[in-house]
């Protein structure tokens, strides 16, 4: 037989043999490939056999001979196809996973898909996938996942029953940045929406890993989970007695000092609902240093950081006294005043309810307010907001005009009066008339000179009206009761007090006949211009129906005039004269 380097018996060297077998190389490829189209053309085909046979017969007869060459240079080939093709399974697969998660991640932002999936038992679906070998699919899974339980308690209770809380709380700690914000998302998702689901995320062990994540480097992972703990805490105070517990205070004390606007935002808000249950949750963020680091970003730039800022440190200085006196020493007299006038409503709103909260404790606090120029900022709120708007404007004022007479009156001389009027008669709310008679109230019920600064603002007509009205709230009558009893009280002026007792209400007269009672036994002037203006007459016309306390007035208001007054003035007399002249 000829020798390995020989065909046909003539000797070739060993570069001619390389030649040769790369030419043959050459050859089984092309056959190969013929093949496989040959295949795909007619469906005859198996590719790889029909190469090897077309190779089998362009080979010399000794290469057929040795099998050994033909055999070294096909096997490989089999196995290499035979992957290629497993491995386009494998990539298909993942394509379609792929595919699924980013679909249903874009069709959890549009409503009308979300019933369609739900009864498509997506959650099911997507279960498996957060535990995908491929990182993007586990972070599509979440966020699809974290839209989908933002949408409905329904939704979000249906990712509790699916025992996928324990995978995110789980993969929290294990995964990427990316994925840890989009778990985040889920339980903030999850929590928002009550009480109930909100303590399941606590009891799937969630808060050790969020408080973990805002040690994170990536700010939006620390964001993710502030905003998470926030929600968990603002829906009880066992709750954020709990996020408290697991040492998120002091972190987001550290989040509050970052650079990023909007971890800031969020992470004032999270201690917001943090500070707002009790005294010693508040006490708690106040002993991490939080005001400290708030109190300067209420003259920032950026309106919903500052409406966050303003609602915080209103939630702390609600409590107390001293939790109060820890928000003013922090300086935020007068600067929280410029937020009155911000061009964002709810900045103005939030630092209005902060000064509320802080004026409504001590005297001394009031004073402090008003020193630095509050008044006259409050009274220009009231002035200039409309609706809810208005309310803590409102109220900042009653509470600083119910400790003192100077208070009272530093509200008056920044015309209050005519703000509060206007807010009377024009809102169209029960709840924010009720807070305005009760604030006029407070101004008027000091002395004669606050009482007659109400009178002469013309608000005790609106106030009755609003006293006797059918379609009056339980609540308006009341207060408005209260303050007109309380303003009638020190009311000496009986010009102010006459409209009130030509159109006597019933409710409102036994009050008004108790202050000329005591008014017109001890002035002249006042006598006269009560029998002048017919007073004394339409007094006789109340007696004939009056009850036994309005009788005991009147008694004495007659007692005050000659008798021949008072007879005069009886509708009784005249019919007598009438009777007499008849006779006659």
């Amino acid at each position: 037989p000829p020798s390995p380097r020989a065909v046909g018996g003539l000797p070739f060297s060993a570069g001619a043999h390389g030649r040769c077998h790369r030419r043959q190389q050459s050859s089984r490829s092309s056959l190969a490939r013929r093949g496989a189209r040959g295949g795909a053309r007619g469906g005859r085909g198996r590719p790889i056999a029909h190469a090897r046979r077309q190779l089998s017969l362009s080979l010399p007869a000794a290469s057929k001979e040795r099998s050994w060459p033909s055999n070294a240079a096909v096997a490989p080939t089999l196995p290499a196809a035979m992957s290629s093709s497993l491995l386009q399974i494998f990539e298909h697969y993942q394509k379609a996973r792929v595919q699924f998660v980013q679909s249903v991640a874009e069709s959890a932002t549009r409503p009308q898909n979300i019933d369609t999936m739900q009864n498509a038992g997506v959650m099911q679906l997507l279960r498996p996938l957060l535990l995908d070998n491929v990182p993007s699919i586990q972070q599509t899974a979440a966020l699809a996942l974290g839209r989908l339980a933002n949408y409905s308690d329904d939704l979000a209770e249906a990712v509790v029953a699916n025992e996928i809380l324990p995978q995110l709380v789980y993969s929290l700690g294990e995964q990427n940045r990316f994925y840890k914000k989009a778990a985040a998302f889920v339980l903030r998702a999850v929590a928002k929406h009550s009480p109930e689901l909100a303590q399941a995320v606590v009891d799937s062990g969630a808060l050790e890993a969020l408080v973990m994540c805002l040690e994170e480097f990536d700010p939006s992972v620390k964001e993710a989970a502030a905003w998470a703990l926030g929600y968990i805490a603002s829906h009880s105070g066992e709750l954020a007695q709990a996020v408290v517990d697991a040492g998120a205070v002091p972190l987001l004390v550290l989040c509050i000092q970052e650079p990023e606007i909007s971890l800031k935002r969020i992470t004032a808000s999270a201690l917001n609902d943090i500070s707002k249950h009790s005294p010693e949750l508040a006490q708690a963020v106040v002993d991490a240093g939080a005001v400290a680091y708030l109190a300067p970003l209420i003259q920032h730039d950026d309106g919903k950081l500052k409406r966050q800022v303003c609602s915080c440190l209103a939630q702390v200085a609600k409590h107390s006294v001293d939790l109060a006196e820890v928000v003013v020493e922090a300086e935020i007299f007068p600067k929280i005043l410029t937020c009155l006038k911000d061009v964002d409503v709810y900045v103005r709103k939030n630092a209005a309810t902060c000064i509320r909260e802080i004026a409504k404790h001590t005297p001394e606090l009031a004073k402090l307010i008003v020193n630095a120029g509050g008044a006259a900022a409050l009274v220009d709120y009231v002035r200039e907001s409309k609706g809810n708007v208005r309310l803590p404007g409102i109220m900042a004022l009653g509470y600083i005009s119910a400790f003192s007479e100077t208070l009272a009156l530093a509200v008056i001389v920044s015309k209050g009066v005519p703000a509060l009027k206007e807010a009377l008669i024009n809102e169209p709310e029960d709840h924010i008339k009720a807070a305005t008679v009760w604030t006029l109230g407070q101004i008027g019920r000091h002395t004669p000179d606050h009482a007659k600064a109400i009178a002469e603002g013309g608000v005790l007509q609106p106030m009755v009206a609003l006293h006797v009205q059918e379609d009056s709230s339980p609540d308006l009558r009341t207060k408005s009761k209260r303050a007109l009893k309380a303003v009638l009280v020190k009311c000496t002026d009986g010009h102010y007090l006459s409209p009130l007792l030509k159109n006597a209400n019933p409710k409102v007269q036994k009050y008004v006949l108790q202050q000329y009672a005591a008014i017109l036994p001890n002035d002249a002037a006042a006598r006269k211009a009560f029998m002048q203006t017919g007073l004394l007459q339409r007094v006789q016309e109340i007696k004939l129906s009056a009850p036994p306390k309005v009788q005991e007035s009147i008694a004495k208001i007659n007692a005050a005039f000659p008798a021949e007054c008072v007879k005069f003035s009886d509708p009784a007399y005249a019919k007598e004269l009438m009777s007499k002249l008849e006779e006659e």
